[in-house]
């Protein structure tokens, strides 16, 4: 998980806030956007994750089996879907192989979003740096390189410092060495001794 950092004042969701079973996208935009904060959005918390789990997991269970399919039609609904499938999963499924189940459907959807103009057409910068995550949590050196030029156009410079790093590290390794022990890949003696070194996880 990236950790670039911003000021933004919003308010910490209560964690007695009562579950959405059936969310709808407002709703999820509503709260990662207003009620959360970017320190829970990129800070191991398991009661922030705990909370995700309660409100959304139903819906996010819906995302990964295609029942939400027809949220792919507009921007902001494309948008709380990709939330759902690429930031969600990694909160709710934290330290499992089950934080990447979505990825593959996200990085669809972050694509469409630059190739329907949403992401061009989006005036709000952390919309758009989520947008955009998808390519960043790639392991194909492809959309790693696509992407780094709309990171630095489209969000600002330490997102783009994070992005490069990511495309970096698929490059010398052609996948990202932190994920191995959690889906349960054998790491080389390189990777092993990248994972001793400062910034090698996110």
């Amino acid at each position: 998980m990236i950790n670039p950092t911003e000021n933004q004042a919003a308010a910490s969701p209560s964690p007695n806030t009562n579950p959405n079973t059936n969310p709808n996208p407002t709703a999820i935009l509503h709260f990662w956007f207003e009620q959360s904060t970017p320190k829970q959005w990129f800070t191991k918390s398991p009661a922030f994750d705990a909370l995700i789990a309660k409100r959304f997991g139903a819906a996010v269970e819906d995302a990964l089996v295609g029942h939400l399919d027809t949220w792919r039609g507009e921007s902001d609904h494309c948008l709380a879907l990709i939330l759902l499938l690429d930031q969600f999963t990694r909160h709710i499924s934290r330290d499992t192989p089950k934080a990447f189940s979505g990825d593959d459907q996200a990085l669809i959807l972050s694509q469409k979003t630059v190739e329907r103009d949403w992401l061009q057409s989006c005036s709000t910068l952390y919309k758009r740096k989520f947008m955009l995550m998808p390519m960043m949590h790639s392991e194909d050196i492809r959309v790693q390189q696509a992407a780094l030029p709309l990171f630095e156009q489209f969000t600002d410079a330490d997102t783009f410092r994070f992005a490069r790093r990511h495309a970096e590290i698929i490059e010398r390794f052609g996948r990202f060495p932190h994920r191995n022990a959690i889906v349960g890949r054998p790491s080389s003696t390189e990777e092993l001794t990248f994972l001793r070194e400062p910034g090698s996880s996110f």
